[in-house]
């Protein structure tokens, strides 16, 4: 690897050292060499998946208690970015997964954790978070899936979409109405571990642009049956269920969103010293070199925003600011050093036999997901101003 992937790696200890170096030569053997043509076919990645297991990365952040590695957010960010750099899907299918068990480690019961979490770890059973519906995205409030009390257990009926693992995955942290005429709305919203059953289908697979392999999915509840007992935090709790998972996801997206965009800086700068034009390299003229040194500036500026953001969760500190700031930095920066790349490419930069027209088709998924970059400046403004409000130091 070179030197901008172990940039902010310094300070590692030797056992962290050897778990990045694990991931490396996970990523060259068994990823690396595959990435093309199972993107190009859009093909869920299985082998791939198994090495995953056998590694433990389905359950990096899982404490170790309940079987996982026990890895810091700080750590994690590091491993994420390494994967994204080389196939952002990968880390998706990662993500997605470990999201629906920090909620459960967060927020749910000890029985809940015994029950589900070892299991997670392993990857014996996979997934994600099911909160989008078709007409209902940013505005979560605004979902019309509902779970109706009977007995000991809950009967669900609804649509979710843009699920990723929907179709390869097992469980789902699921987000329902309890209660349609709470007011305020977010009262009346709670959250679920749904395994697959009867009544719970993956409808269908969607199409995407970029984000291929990982499959993104509808799914639909026709009078699902979910045990009480995997209720999270109890009703009423869904929205804040949501907010400690997605907390989490803005900051492994912007860890994504810095390995995009340093796969991006490191395809322009080996292209940019092999391709000449007018006798020399394009590196050695200025107008490659200005856009090489922001590509630059923006990869590690964004791996500082990262690093940030993680070492507050890493406190238990809240992180909404800084999460919402890595992750609007990042995959904005993943988004223009993509276009670079492409640019310094020229002409192959449009042809898929270059890794960078497939990063210019990934980073746009990173601006819109765990909530669009316009929600995150509304998130950043209203806790600055709430801050500034209170007196709290802004540094």
């Amino acid at each position: 690897m070179n030197d901008t992937t172990a940039a902010g790696d310094t300070e590692l200890d030797e056992q962290e050292r050897l778990i990045l170096d694990s991931v490396d030569r996970f990523l060259q053997r068994d990823v690396k060499p595959y990435v093309h043509a199972l993107e190009k076919d859009d093909i869920y990645p299985e082998e791939i998946v198994e090495r995953m297991k056998e590694l433990g990365l389905f359950g990096v952040i899982i404490p170790e208690e309940y079987g996982g590695l026990g890895l810091s957010a700080s750590l994690y960010t590091k491993v994420i970015e390494r994967i994204a750099a080389v196939w952002m899907s990968v880390s998706g299918i990662i993500n997605s997964h470990l999201i629906m068990a920090h909620i459960v480690a967060r927020r749910g019961t000890e029985k809940q954790k015994q029950h589900f979490l070892s299991r997670f770890a392993t990857g014996e059973l996979r997934g994600g978070l099911a909160l989008t519906e078709p007409d209902c995205g940013t505005d979560l409030q605004a979902i019309r899936t509902q779970a109706v009390r009977h007995g000991d257990h809950y009967v669900v009926n609804g649509t979710k979409t843009w699920i990723s693992n929907g179709i390869y995955g097992q469980c789902f942290a699921l987000l329902v109405k309890t209660d349609p005429k709470a007011d305020p709305r977010h009262k009346g919203m709670s959250m679920f571990i749904a395994e697959k059953g009867d009544g719970f289908q993956a409808s269908k697979r969607l199409e995407k642009l970029g984000y291929k392999g990982i499959d993104s999915a509808e799914l639909v509840f026709n009078n699902y049956r979910v045990p009480a007992f995997n209720l999270i935090a109890g009703e009423g709790q869904g929205m804040q269920c949501a907010g400690a998972g997605l907390e989490l996801g803005r900051v492994n997206v912007a860890a994504r969103g810095v390995g995009v965009a340093r796969a991006a800086l490191e395809e322009a700068l080996e292209y940019a010293q092999v391709r000449k034009t007018f006798g020399k390299p394009i590196c050695e003229h200025q107008a490659i070199q200005l856009k090489l040194a922001d590509m630059a500036t923006r990869v590690e500026a964004a791996r500082l925003l990262t690093e940030k953001a993680a070492r507050k969760v890493d406190r238990g500190e809240r992180s909404d600011l800084e999460a919402g700031m890595a992750k609007l930095f990042a995959t904005e920066a993943a988004m223009e050093n993509s276009q670079e790349a492409l640019r310094i490419h020229g002409g192959y930069g449009y042809s898929k036999e270059f890794n960078v027209e497939r990063l210019y088709r990934d980073a746009p998924l990173l601006v819109i997901g765990e909530g669009t970059n316009e929600i995150q400046r509304v998130i950043i403004a209203k806790r600055l101003v709430e801050m500034a409000a209170a007196g709290d130091s802004l540094g």
